[in-house]
């Protein structure tokens, strides 16, 4: 058992959350149990992920996508009301990190796919004075399909391919979510292919132009491997007992 507050203030600390402009509300979101023994972790506060958490009698409920964003209606109806219903009526506290959880050098969401896929981060583009869309190369080099199965024995997705540039693939950038705005940038950062999770129309255009391979990985996939570790890193620090449900989405 671990008081809420501490695990917070570990958490604020450890990602130094208050130091990252985001356009979320980091942190406590809603309030629930003041000590947590169980602690569910996942990718977004969805309806269905609450009520798992509620049926596993979790104390508090750790995702990268909270409920409550800017410019959204802040009027808690329809969608938004039922979800946080559900976690006032399970006694559940929501905690969210959005950014300071994807640029995390240990446990971000970047960080843990650059590892999983052999990847060796050397520099980064830089948001919010923070390097969240590392540049690298892989220890082995490989063809661009043999990089997609990496991929798909990772996060169990199988990633839409953009053929735009070379065979080999060496050097790599990636950023998990929707970071295909960081395409161009890895290209002039010598990469041989760049892997994100969502695609926009123009992005295919940019990679056959820009000479560059694309792979998108799904924006929920790419996000999965952070929470998941952060859960896991509280399990050792406070002894807490940590489960990620992955609430499968195709997107």
């Amino acid at each position: 058992m671990a008081a809420c507050t501490d695990i917070l203030k570990f958490l604020d600390d450890y990602l130094d959350a208050p130091s990252i402009d985001d356009y979320c509300p980091n942190g406590l979101q809603v309030e629930g149990r003041k000590e947590i023994r169980k602690i569910v972790t996942g990718v977004t506060a969805c309806q269905l992920l609450i009520d798992r958490a509620a049926e596993l009698g979790a104390d508090a409920l750790l995702v990268h996508h909270g409920i409550f964003w800017k410019g959204d209606d802040m009027r808690l109806v329809s969608m938004k009301r039922r979800r946080v219903g559900a976690l006032i009526s399970s006694d559940m506290s929501l905690i969210a990190y959005h950014l300071p959880l994807d640029m995390h050098p240990k446990i971000g969401n970047n960080a843990c796919l650059a590892a999983a896929i052999g990847m060796v981060p050397d520099d980064g583009a830089v948001l919010h004075g923070r390097v969240i869309a590392p540049v690298g190369n892989l220890r082995e080099p490989c063809s661009l399909d043999a990089l997609a199965a990496r991929i798909y024995d990772v996060l169990g997705y199988k990633p839409r391919l953009e053929r735009g540039g070379c065979d080999t693939i060496t050097r790599v950038g990636l950023c998990s979510g929707a970071g295909q705005e960081f395409l161009a940038e890895a290209a002039q950062k010598g990469a041989d292919a760049f892997i994100t999770g969502e695609v926009s129309e123009q992005t295919v255009h940019e990679a056959r132009e820009l000479g560059i391979n694309f792979l998108a990985a799904g924006h929920h996939a790419t996000e999965t491997l952070g929470v998941k570790a952060l859960g896991e890193l509280l399990a050792r620090e406070f002894g807490v007992e940590a489960i990620n449900i992955n609430i499968d989405n195709w997107a």
